[in-house]
């Protein structure tokens, strides 16, 4: 069925995109928190994101993004593109990229010959194993961003692992992305790598072993239709996935999937 005429008591569709390039991505320095702007490429993806939705013919009823400008400047050129420019908008610290610690602001390839490529692949693409933490006092730490004034500061993470920020997505998906969903609203929410690997792991039940190889591409938009919920799937706040696929040239897709792959190191 065709996401722009679902009825009512049809649940709703979901579509992530991850931001567009950053201009820290172009300079292959891990980012995490720290707040940058899109490059030029990343606000081309941004658009093109936007044209891709409105070719496939997407109508949202509101739409998530992190705290982190990268993600809301995608979202508000995606949206122009789209033609959908006054949707409502929330922003939330949950959906922020997974913080990298003390290797934010540092270069990729610098730290993998620092450190080897085995402990680099570790810090990076592990479940559980986070990178060293920024102090407290670092400029690096959220506690010192007034936009996370308003936060329990023992929420704001000094390091995080995958697991970490999959303890943050999870409960946002259940107890504010759900309730949208099943009403009936589509929802689009443009995050990051990380935090959207996360939000995948859940819906798609994904191992860690398979996590460490999915790898989400810039400004590529990404599908999810479900199931009409059961009983069970109420009672625990949950929808079960019936498709999932990217929108957009398959090939150009691939082309950009197999970059981060290369980024990565998967």
């Amino acid at each position: 069925m065709n996401a722009t005429s679902q009825p009512t008591s049809a649940v709703g569709t979901l579509v992530v995109l991850r931001h567009g390039q950053s201009t820290w991505n172009a300079l292959n320095l891990f980012t995490g928190w720290h707040d940058v702007p899109l490059s030029a490429q990343g606000e081309a993806e941004a658009d093109a994101a936007g044209r891709t939705l409105r070719e496939a013919g997407m109508h949202f009823d509101v739409v998530f993004t992190s705290l982190l400008t990268r993600a809301i400047d995608t979202n508000q050129r995606a949206l122009t593109q789209l033609g959908q420019a006054d949707v409502p908008v929330i922003a939330d610290w949950r959906l922020n990229e997974r913080h990298y610690g003390a290797l934010q602001g540092l270069d990729k390839k610098e730290t993998t010959q620092r450190h080897g490529a085995e402990q680099t692949k570790l810090w990076r693409r592990s479940f559980d194993v986070p990178p060293p933490p920024v102090d407290r006092s670092s400029s690096e730490h959220p506690a010192n961003d007034p936009r996370y004034a308003h936060l329990d500061p023992a929420l704001l993470p000094a390091t995080e692992c995958l697991k970490d920020v999959v303890a943050r997505v999870v409960p946002m998906w259940r107890n504010v992305l759900v309730p949208h969903l099943r009403s009936g609203e589509n929802v689009l929410v443009v995050a990051h790598g990380n935090s959207l690997r996360a939000l995948a792991m859940h819906l798609e039940m994904l191992s860690e072993s398979q996590i460490a190889d999915l790898n989400i591409p810039t400004g590529v938009p990404r599908m999810y239709r479900f199931h009409p919920p059961t009983d069970d799937d109420r009672a625990r706040s949950e929808l079960r996935v019936s498709q999932v696929s990217y929108l957009g040239d398959a090939s150009a897709i691939a082309a950009a999937t197999n970059a981060v792959a290369r980024q990565a190191g998967t």
